[in-house]
């Protein structure tokens, strides 16, 4: 049986970029493709910051509404924004080769602010957001919304110091400026810089297309990273990090987690190096150890406080 495998994805560039990432991987394979482009909420309203908007699915919902009406087939994510718990009937089908997992500093020109008391940094991520201010105790925090073209027109308009962006989406889009700080000491959101596809579960045909695309390293790298996120209960915006390194040279894998309050004051962070053998668990046990050093009481008001 040949049929198109019809592609849903956001259409903004980035997503477009993956869309058709996926879609010529599939062509190369032999498969027929049509992507299909929506808005999603995520995308339509820019004047709310994401946590009051119910984050969780918020890039996600329209097209997961689009393959259980049958309008699309697969739906490819940036999988940072897929909550870790999918909708009834949809299943992962594929993580692609990650690319940089990294966050990264776009400034004015002139980084004399880092060393400054008192500057202003743009963020639509709690996450990094916390971060920042954790380490930067001084500096102000703004929200920054919108696709990336959109919030990085609004750094060059405006008089803040700079603006926090994920390395991937940049180099994806080829729109990476010169004027850049590498924040290697920022844990990224977990399964940040990597793609994800999901389908249907009882559909055979596109299920046995994308699994061709699946990336075993970067498969386990996410789901451990995503496991500790949903073992800490939070939701896409809490003030979560996770990242996951394999060691070739030693087959172990490092993990760096951390848990923040949204003011930065407040950290959490656990630091674990096992076999590779131990993949299964080991998000789970690095947000217990979290929780029960206290990371459960800061939870519990987290919850309370992006509830408002």
């Amino acid at each position: 049986m040949t049929k198109t495998i019809r592609i849903g994805t956001r259409d903004s560039e980035l997503a477009l970029w993956q869309a058709n990432t996926v879609a010529k991987k599939l062509r190369d394979l032999g498969y027929k493709t049509e992507i299909i482009a929506v808005k999603s909420t995520g995308d339509l309203v820019l004047d709310k910051p994401l946590y009051e908007m119910g984050i969780t699915g918020i890039f996600t919902k329209t097209l997961d509404t689009a393959m259980i009406q049958g309008t699309v087939d697969i739906a490819v994510h940036s999988m940072k924004d897929v909550p870790t718990a999918l909708p009834e009937g949809i299943v992962q089908a594929a993580v692609l080769k990650r690319a940089s997992a990294k966050d990264i500093l776009l400034h004015q020109g002139d980084l004399s602010f880092l060393d400054q008391p008192v500057a202003t940094v743009a963020t639509g991520s709690l996450r990094r957001k916390a971060q920042w201010l954790n380490k930067y105790p001084g500096h102000q925090s703004v929200d920054l919304r919108g696709n990336v073209n959109t919030r990085m027109q609004k750094l060059a308009d405006s008089e803040w110091n700079g603006a926090i962006f994920a390395a991937a989406g940049l180099d994806r889009i080829a729109k990476k400026p010169k004027n850049f700080v590498n924040l290697d000491w920022m844990i990224p959101a977990p399964a940040q810089g990597a793609m994800v596809v999901v389908a249907m579960e009882n559909d055979d045909y596109a299920l046995d297309a994308v699994a061709q695309l699946n990336d075993i390293e970067t498969e386990i790298a996410t789901y451990i990273e995503r496991q500790f996120l949903r073992t800490l209960e939070g939701g896409c915006t809490a003030p979560i990090g996770a990242f996951v390194q394999y060691n070739e040279h030693d087959d172990t894998l490092t993990f760096k987690g951390v848990l923040l309050s949204l003011d930065g004051v407040e950290k959490f962070e656990v630091h674990k190096e096992v076999p590779i053998e131990e993949w299964k668990k080991l998000g789970f046990f690095a947000a217990k150890e979290i929780l029960d050093n206290g990371g459960d009481a800061l939870m519990t008001r987290l919850r309370e406080q992006l509830k408002k």
